[in-house]
């Protein structure tokens, strides 16, 4: 099955064939770096990671473009508030941004290009558009006129006429029409400024992505993502733009993540529902909130909720748990190298765990080349977990060792393609283990105390002490687990 990639242009899936063969230039827009991130912008570079791990997952040579947006009104605006150069808030939260995206498990792009350091490119794009009748400048100002780009709206499937009847007034009586779009702000006292032929000032928000997109990937390349609300007015004015520039295709694919919702509410600050990824990994581990993103189909909008987190914490833990179990079984029998599987002598169970294996990377694949849906993938993983649970409950047999080596080998290669699944497993519970004890009234330690003076009454046959230890761990929320290798303990 070839990769096909619900393209927003056209409303249609369609199969990936990229302008020059076994390579893919991808161009993903950044965030506008005046504060920390939040979950919905996770949710695009989570996204659009498992795009470009799948894409070279299947061969391709991918340049991975991903801006930053370091001049901008709110850059402005804060660093005014806090008396402090522009470029101070920006480089601020660039930092903020890698930090937050290396906890996510996010790749880095092949570049990171940032609007400031392309100001003559922004110039010589808007010169450009100028020469071809596509632009016009009114004082220090330079505007697109969208009249004259016959295939304006053509991406968001909007009507111009009737946008423009129902447009309010504008501010700015300069626009011939009130739909153009700035592409060079003279500037105001005191804001940061480059020098123009149309004097000082700084590039509007859509041109800074065009004069890069195609600086580093060329006129026309083959994928640009973004959010949905990217896509009017800020990827419709980069068609217009960069077309009207070139009189060449800008993107062959357009793809578009969906909203998070807070609660079945739009995630909104006017809503108080807003949330950055640093409050939501203070409460819940990075991969699970990865984990979670993933759950849902990248186009579909996705509910975040402490529910829906504590659900794919849960699956997530039962993978590992799993995987824990297996790494168990392998290292008792380390001294037993694994050996081929005996096809004649395998159990039910076994049979079924090995139909799995055998066929997980080509479901793996199915999944993914439909429009990269890496929920259906995940789905294919935990049927796999299924299996190796029934074969973990039986007496290992000689064909344990060489199953479960093969299955951790084919897991571990596709579930670096989702980014997921990268802990060593004992560490990973260990971890989870520790972030719910620091939630609970008792530590870690207590608890320790606790379990080792419930297993000397147990030996010296005082049931009494020994309930009510367990009573009282149950009460914090801790359970106790007893087996002939001693005592261990969870949170519920």
């Amino acid at each position: 099955m070839p990769l096909k990639i619900y393209n927003t242009f056209t409303g249609m899936k369609e199969e990936f064939v990229p302008i020059t063969p076994g390579k893919a230039k991808m161009y993903v827009c950044g965030v506008t770096v005046y504060d920390d991130c939040h979950i919905g912008h996770a949710r695009a570079n989570v996204a659009f990671d498992v795009v470009y791990r799948y894409l070279l997952y299947s061969g391709y040579e991918v340049e991975y473009v991903r801006n930053y947006t370091d001049i901008d009104d709110k850059i402005i605006n804060r660093a005014n508030r806090e008396g402090v150069a522009f470029n101070v808030i920006s480089e601020r939260y660039i930092k903020s941004f890698d930090e937050d995206m290396a906890r996510l498990n996010t790749e880095i792009p092949t570049y990171q290009p940032k609007a400031t350091e392309h100001i003559s490119e922004i110039i010589k794009l808007v010169e450009t558009l100028i020469e071809r009748g596509a632009a016009y400048h009114e004082g220090n100002d330079v505007y697109f006129s969208v009249e004259n780009f016959k295939n304006y709206l053509q991406l968001s499937k909007r009507n111009l006429e009737e946008m423009r009847a129902g447009a309010r007034i504008e501010v700015d009586e300069r626009k011939r029409n009130p739909m153009d779009f700035t592409l060079w702000k003279g500037a105001k006292p005191g804001e940061p400024s480059w020098d123009s032929p149309w004097g000082k000032g700084r590039p509007g928000w859509h041109i800074e992505c065009s004069a890069m997109g195609m600086k580093i990937l060329g006129e026309t390349f083959d994928i640009h993502g973004g959010g949905k609300d990217l896509i009017f007015p800020h990827h419709e004015n980069e068609i217009a733009q960069s077309e009207a520039a070139t009189g060449k295709q800008f993107v062959r694919y357009w793809m578009h993540n969906g909203f998070v919702n807070i609660n079945s509410e739009k995630m909104s600050k006017s809503l108080g529902n807003f949330f950055t990824v640093r409050d939501v990994l203070k409460r819940y581990d990075s991969e699970v909130l990865r984990f979670f993103l993933l759950s849902a189909h990248y186009r579909s909008p996705i509910d975040f909720s402490d529910q829906n987190l504590a659900d794919a914490g849960a699956g997530l833990e039962r993978i590992y748990k799993a995987l824990a179990l297996a790494d168990e079984i392998i290292e008792k029998n380390s001294s037993t190298a694994p050996v081929d599987i005996n096809h004649n002598s395998l159990t039910k169970n076994e049979a079924e765990l090995y139909e799995k294996i055998i066929n997980l990377e080509n479901r793996f694949k199915e999944a993914m080349d439909d429009d990269f849906n890496a929920a259906l993938a995940i789905a294919h993983i935990f049927d796999l977990i299924r299996s190796l649970n029934k074969l973990l409950v039986e007496k290992p047999t000689e064909n344990t060792l060489p199953l479960l080596s093969n299955l951790k080998e084919s897991l571990a290669r596709l579930a670096k393609v989702l980014g997921v699944i990268n802990s060593v497993p004992i560490d990973y519970l260990k971890r989870i283990q520790l972030r719910k004890t620091t939630e609970l009234s008792i530590s870690a330690e207590e608890i320790e105390q606790l379990v080792a003076e419930r297993a000397a009454a147990r030996k010296e046959r005082n049931f009494k002490r020994s309930d009510e230890i367990r009573d009282f761990l149950a009460e914090k929320g801790i359970e106790i687990f007893d087996s002939p290798k001693g005592s261990s303990w969870r949170v519920k």
